[in-house]
């Protein structure tokens, strides 16, 4: 199912606002850990996957990549990156994750940012990212938890007096649609396993070279709610290599 909320005037607006619109990849909470994942850039073809405001282009344009291709649904986001951009080795193509076809061999380097839990088949994009990426190319993505995703509403739970108790995970085996509400919008995603994350790469030809699940930086512990972020995983960060199988 393809979703894009991100050209609904009202809900870009809000988009636009929050600190990982306005600062980049600083203001990513993930990106410490995310950054790690990466190879060398030097003389690489990158191909970013739901590629947003093009940050990361923009990124491995700065570490030597030779050229850059971003993919998004959004206009809007699109519109947004080719104003931040200005080289003429980075191109932006708006078309849904589900419809990306490029040539055997076309990348380098695959990225994707919080971008994959909005696809339905995980491993429909795990076969095709294989086959443009040469071999031994390197596949880094992230995606939201599945502690995270697993009971739907993405909120904490609270008693009658407003304390903060826990955070519910429910259904965790169930798979599949999950409807939330992200900046006052009705927003849907798939819930996946981790076993399902892990075992559709190796199934699809990678070898899993990272796996991380992010604490908040300490330097931003001190900001509101912040701490609660490490009473559990929001996000997954994985490496991987393409293999001769």
């Amino acid at each position: 199912m393809k979703q894009n909320k991100y050209d609904d005037d009202v809900f870009f607006e809000k988009y636009s606002q929050m600190d990982r619109s306005k600062k980049g990849l600083e203001g990513s909470g993930e990106w410490h850990e995310f950054q790690k994942l990466l190879p060398d850039l030097t003389g690489k073809r990158i191909l970013d996957v739901g590629c947003g405001y093009g940050w990361h282009c923009r990124y491995a344009m700065e570490q030597g990549a030779l050229s850059a291709v971003g993919i998004d649904i959004s206009e809007k986001m699109l519109s947004e990156a080719e104003i931040r951009t200005d080289s003429n080795a980075v191109r932006y193509i708006c078309m849904p994750i589900e419809e990306i076809d490029f040539p055997v061999n076309s990348f380098d380097v695959v990225i994707s940012s919080l971008a994959l839990h909005y696809v339905e088949s995980f491993s429909d994009i795990c076969d095709k990212i294989r086959r443009f990426l040469v071999s031994n190319g390197s596949f880094v993505f992230s995606v939201e938890h599945p502690v995270f995703t697993a009971e739907g509403r993405q909120e904490w739970h609270f008693d009658e007096a407003g304390n903060m108790l826990h955070w519910p995970v429910d259904n965790y085996f169930e798979e599949g649609l999950r409807t939330t509400n992200f900046l006052g919008e009705d927003v849907m995603k798939y819930h996946k396993t981790l076993t399902t994350y892990v075992n559709t790469l190796i199934r699809s030809g990678f070898e899993i070279t990272g796996l991380v699940e992010p604490e908040p930086e300490k330097r931003i512990l001190g900001m509101p709610g912040m701490a609660n972020e490490l009473r559990r995983p929001m996000m997954l960060l994985v490496s991987a290599k393409k293999t001769d199988k």
